[in-house]
C-alpha cells in the first residue's frame, strides 16, 4: 500500500481536537455531487443545498420522466440565479440494471429458508413467492448456488430492508431461489444483482440514448455518469454516440465502477474516461467486505496520478433518516479525504432522504478537517515522482506553480485557462490553498454561427477538489497583452477578496499565458 497521506503534528495536542471548526466562504477543496429528487427538488431545498456546499447536481435516469427531471431541473436555474453559486449537470444512466418491477408498490415480506421464483413476465403481479424481472436471459446467466441481492438503491447494510437469495433451480425462463435472511421490501423499484456474473446486455440502453439526446441535449449536461461500465469500449461506445448530439461532445464521460468486470478493466477504462465514480453500493457486494478498502486506495491512487477526478459513494446511508452520521460513516468520509478523492456523491441521502441540506453540510464539515491533516507535502513528492522526467512544459508549469506557492505561503492560486486543462493540472498537485480558474472564453464558429466556448470548462471543473471556477469577460482572451490580463487578474483578485479568501498584504501566486511562455509570477498584495 502506498504511505500514509495523513499528517499529525507530534505530539497531537489533543485539545486541538476539540477547536471549533472555523466558518469559512468555501465550506471544504472537496465537491459534493448532490443527487436530486422528491426530497430535493423544490427552489428553496436547492437553493439550500447550494449554499451549504453542493457543486454538482446529479439526476438519476433509473426512476422519474423526463418531465419529471425538466421541471427539478429549472428549480435548479432559479436557485443558481438566486444564490449566484454555479453548479454543473450530471445525468447518471440507468445502464444494464436489473430492476424487480412492483407496480401496486405494496411492501413484500420475504421470509427466511422460504422460496421466491423471478420471472421475466413483467405482466405479472409482484408478491412473496413471485417477482417479476426487467430481463429475460437471468436463467440462462445464473446457475445453482449463486447469489443474487435485492434492495432499494442497493445495498444499505440494512438486512431488514435488503434479502440475499440463493439460486436453487432453473425452470424454462424461471429463477427460484431460496430466501436467506428475512426482509420487507417496499417501495415501486428494487434494484436487482447477480454477485460476479456477466449481464449481456448494452452498457448505454436505447432508454439512455432516448434520455440523452432530448433531455441531456436541450439542458447541455456537463458531466454523463455511465452505470455499470465494464469495458474501455464502454466508454469509447458512449463518446461516439455523445459527438453526434452538438455541445455534447464537450460533456465529460466518468466511468462507474460497480462490479468486479469493470474493476478487472480498471487501468483501459481509466485511460478512456475523463473522471471514475467509485459505486461502492454494487462493489460491496460484488467483492469480500475485506476487500473493499483495497479497492477505493488503489483506484484513488490511480485517478490522482492520472490527475482524472475520483468520487466516492454510498458514505453516510444512515443521514436519509437520521440527523448524524454513525461514528463509521464520519470516519469513511474522512478516509475518503485522505485516500485523495476529488468529490463525495450523495445518492439516496438527498434524493430521498429527510435531511438533505443537513447531510451536504456535515459532510462538507468532515471533508474540511480531513483537508486540514492531508499531508501534501508527501504527496507532492509522490505525484512528482510518478510523473517522472522530463515533463511535460505544462507539467512543469502546474508543479512550479504549487511548488512555489506553498514556499511563500500564497493565500490562492489563480490560473488563466480556455481549456481548463492547466488549472486541472495545477490540483492534480492537490495544493493546499484554493485554485481560482479565471475561465477565459474563446470565439468559435461552426461555419453557421459564432459561439463562445468557456461555460462547459467552468462548471466542469466543479468536480475537481481544490478548484473554484471564475467566467472572464470575453473581450480578455487568455494570451492576451500585458494590459487586459491585468484587467481581468484584477477581477480575479476583487473576487477573491470579496470571498474572503484574500486580504491586503497577502501573497497570490498568477500562472498565465503571455505569448507563447506559460509564466509563473507571484505578487504581494497592498492595501
Amino acid at each position: 500500500m502506498h504511505s500514509t497521506n495523513l499528517l499529525l503534528e507530534e505530539p497531537i495536542r489533543m485539545a486541538s481536537v476539540l477547536e471549533p471548526s472555523k466558518p469559512s466562504f468555501f465550506p471544504a477543496m472537496t465537491k459534493i455531487v448532490g443527487t436530486l429528487g422528491p426530497k430535493s427538488r423544490s427552489v428553496e431545498v436547492i437553493s439550500a443545498c447550494l449554499k451549504a456546499g453542493m457543486s454538482v447536481a446529479r439526476f438519476d435516469f433509473s426512476w422519474g420522466d423526463i418531465g419529471y427531471h425538466q421541471e427539478t431541473l429549472e428549480n435548479l436555474k432559479v436557485a443558481v440565479k438566486s444564490t449566484k453559486k454555479l453548479c454543473a449537470v450530471m445525468l447518471d444512466t440507468v445502464g444494464p440494471e436489473l430492476q424487480v418491477v412492483n407496480k401496486s408498490e405494496k411492501a413484500i415480506s420475504l421470509e427466511a429458508d422460504a422460496s421466491v421464483i423471478l420471472t421475466s413476465d413483467q405482466e405479472k403481479e409482484a408478491s412473496s413467492e413471485l417477482l417479476p424481472i426487467n430481463f429475460t436471459g437471468l436463467s440462462k446467466a445464473v446457475t445453482p448456488g449463486d447469489t443474487i441481492f435485492i434492495g432499494q438503491y442497493l445495498f444499505t447494510g440494512s438486512e431488514t430492508t435488503s434479502v440475499w437469495l440463493e439460486v436453487s433451480e432453473l425452470k424454462g425462463d424461471d429463477v427460484v431461489c431460496t430466501i436467506k435472511n428475512s426482509a420487507t421490501l417496499a417501495g415501486s423499484l428494487f434494484t436487482l444483482h447477480v454477485s460476479q456474473i456477466h449481464i449481456s446486455l448494452p452498457t448505454l440502453t436505447e432508454a439512455d440514448k432516448k434520455a440523452i439526446s432530448t433531455w441531456g441535449v436541450r439542458n447541455k449536461i456537463d458531466f454523463l455518469s455511465l452505470s455499470y461500465t465494464r469495458h474501455a469500449e464502454d466508454v469509447r461506445e458512449a463518446r461516439k454516440f455523445l459527438s453526434k448530439l452538438g455541445d455534447l461532445s464537450q460533456t465529460q464521460i466518468f466511468a462507474k465502477i460497480e462490479s468486479v468486470e469493470g474493476l478487472t478493466h480498471f487501468d483501459e477504462i481509466l485511460q478512456e474516461a475523463d473522471g471514475i465514480i467509485l459505486s461502492r453500493g454494487n462493489l460491496g457486494i460484488d467483492l469480500p467486505p475485506e476487500k473493499v478498502f483495497l479497492f477505493q486506495k488503489a483506484a484513488v491512487y490511480k485517478c490522482n496520478m492520472a490527475g482524472k477526478p475520483a468520487v466516492v459513494t454510498r458514505v453516510v446511508d444512515s443521514m436519509t433518516d437520521n440527523l448524524r452520521p454513525t461514528r463509521a460513516e464520519a470516519t469513511d468520509v474522512a478516509n475518503a479525504i485522505l485516500d485523495g478523492s476529488d468529490a463525495i456523491l450523495l445518492g439516496a441521502e438527498t434524493l430521498r432522504g429527510l435531511y438533505p441540506v443537513e447531510t451536504i453540510s456535515t459532510v462538507g464539515r468532515i471533508c474540511y478537517e480531513a483537508e486540514k491533516v492531508f499531508n501534501q507535502d508527501l504527496y507532492f513528492k509522490k505525484t512528482v515522482k510518478y510523473v517522472g522526467e522530463p515533463m511535460t512544459h505544462l507539467e512543469s508549469i502546474a508543479s512550479s506553480a504549487v511548488r512555489a506557492a506553498i514556499k511563500v505561503k500564497a493565500s490562492i492560486i489563480i490560473c488563466f485557462t480556455s481549456s481548463g486543462r492547466a488549472a486541472r493540472l495545477i490540483a492534480k498537485y492537490r495544493p493546499t490553498m484554493p485554485v481560482l480558474s479565471v475561465v477565459v472564453p474563446r470565439l468559435k464558429t461552426n461555419q453557421l454561427r459564432w459561439s463562445f466556448s468557456g461555460a462547459f470548462e467552468a462548471r466542469q471543473s466543479l468536480i475537481v477538489r481544490g478548484l473554484f471556477p471564475i467566467l472572464a469577460d470575453p473581450r480578455h482572451p487568455a494570451e492576451a497583452t500585458s494590459a487586459s490580463n491585468e484587467s481581468v487578474l484584477k477581477v480575479a483578485l476583487d473576487h477573491g477578496k470579496v470571498s474572503g479568501l484574500i486580504k491586503s498584504h497577502d501573497r497570490v501566486v498568477v500562472c498565465q499565458k503571455v505569448g507563447d511562455a506559460s509564466v509563473v509570477k507571484i505578487i504581494e498584495l497592498e492595501d
